[in-house]
């Protein structure tokens, strides 16, 4: 069987494409490969669950109007299949002086972006999260909580009683171009289909390699590590609180965040990984450690931001920095009220030129479409993502066409 699209990477970007593109072609042939046994297995699993607003984007950005319009259909969809979520809001606090100007600046830029927002004076902050610290504060009433995993498997679901299939176990080892599609190989069997969509997430400018393709970037593996807060001290945080962030950097820092299931989490930091799917310290692949060793942009980043690196990496082996970096926002909190919990990796895009990409990366190809940058908001935004690589596609009705 030949497919009209084929998508590697069963993560939440390519599972909202295939959902895309049933919405709008429901007789396309559509087959998802994912490496793995399950669906969502890396970074759309490993996330804190956060559904963004798009205050922190660029006005007229993709990622500002994906993360917007994105959330908006992402709640929905868990409307119409019964997955629990919560528009909790959050507040964005600045806790010295210095970052009072840059939080004015953040929030006029949510209202560039048409969001509802308020600037909070540390009383209003107080009757909404008690044990917070702040000088002055945002409070965004749009961010919200869901389950990534279970939205995910619902997409899933929802593919495959439209006809799609999904093919777990399936990693791609090579990719051939053929005058009227492609032919993707995987260990114990080879698919053809008229058009290739690379939705890979961490190995995403692998997949393009192996077509032949110079994607001009490269995949840097960023591990964030979280701490948990003890069942009986998750009252300290009632819903989100996060700091202003430092906008020469595409993370935002030490956060709290309550998840769906009560848990409340404290973090990330950002360490460069050793291994595109390292979760823990002691994780190492060699063709991984070297493809960032190797990558001298990178160490142009590196040299010149080297007080921030090491202080994320001081705070990933030293939990009482870690929580010193918690207490500037919850005095009260101390190192016996958290426990190390889960970690994630998050694949950052180093461009050649030396940089860190900031906004969606895509290349098209006459049989091929490759995302190859698709950072935070990407699970909020991803209905957005899905639907916009859906627009670049050719219809089903002329992809025979294409030579």
């Amino acid at each position: 069987m030949v497919f009209d699209y084929l998508i590697i990477g069963g993560g939440i970007v390519g599972l909202s494409t295939a959902y895309a593109i049933s919405n709008k072609y429901p007789d396309a042939r559509i087959i998802i490969l994912e490496k793995e046994d399950k669906v969502a297995a890396h970074q759309t699993g490993h996330n804190s669950g956060v559904i963004h607003s798009g205050i922190y984007y660029r006005p007229g950005s993709l990622k500002a109007r994906f993360a917007r319009e994105g959330g908006q259909k992402l709640r929905t969809f868990c409307r119409e299949h019964e997955i629990h979520f919560e528009n909790c809001g959050k507040v964005i606090v600045a806790v010295k002086q210095e970052e009072v100007p840059l939080l004015d600046n953040l929030y006029h830029r949510g209202l560039e972006n048409r969001l509802q927002l308020e600037l909070f004076n540390p009383a209003q902050v107080h009757d909404i999260e008690p044990h917070a610290f702040c000088l002055k504060a945002i409070h965004v009433p749009s961010t919200g909580i869901v389950d990534y995993k279970q939205v995910s498997l619902a997409l899933a679901d929802t593919v495959r009683e439209r006809g799609g299939r999904l093919r777990l176990h399936s990693q791609v080892r090579k990719i051939y171009e053929k005058t009227d599609g492609i032919t993707v190989e995987c260990d114990d069997a080879s698919f053809s289909a008229h058009f290739l969509i690379n939705c890979a997430g961490l190995h995403c400018d692998q997949v393009a390699l192996m077509q032949g393709i110079h994607p001009g970037m490269r995949i840097i593996p960023f591990r964030g590590e979280y701490y948990e807060i003890k069942p009986e001290k998750r009252h300290l945080v009632r819903n989100l609180i996060y700091p202003v962030p430092n906008p020469k950097f595409p993370f935002l820092g030490v956060h709290f965040t309550r998840m769906v299931d009560g848990r409340v989490l404290a973090g990330p930091n950002a360490v460069l990984g050793l291994k595109r799917e390292g979760y823990r310290k002691r994780d190492f692949n060699l063709n991984d450690f070297i493809g960032s060793a190797t990558y001298f942009p990178l160490w142009k980043i590196a040299a010149s931001n080297l007080g921030y690196g090491l202080g994320e990496m001081m705070r990933s082996f030293s939990k009482k920095r870690f929580v010193a970096s918690m207490r500037t926002m919850i005095p009260e909190i101390s190192e016996a009220d958290v426990v190390r919990s889960q970690a994630g990796v998050r694949a950052q895009a180093v461009t050649d030129k030396g940089e860190l990409a900031d906004d969606f990366l895509m290349i098209e190809r006459s049989h091929a479409l490759h995302i190859l940058n698709a950072p935070s908001p990407a699970a909020t935004a991803s209905f957005s993502i899905g639907e916009a690589i859906c627009d670049k596609l050719p219809e089903p009705s002329r992809l025979m066409t294409l030579s």
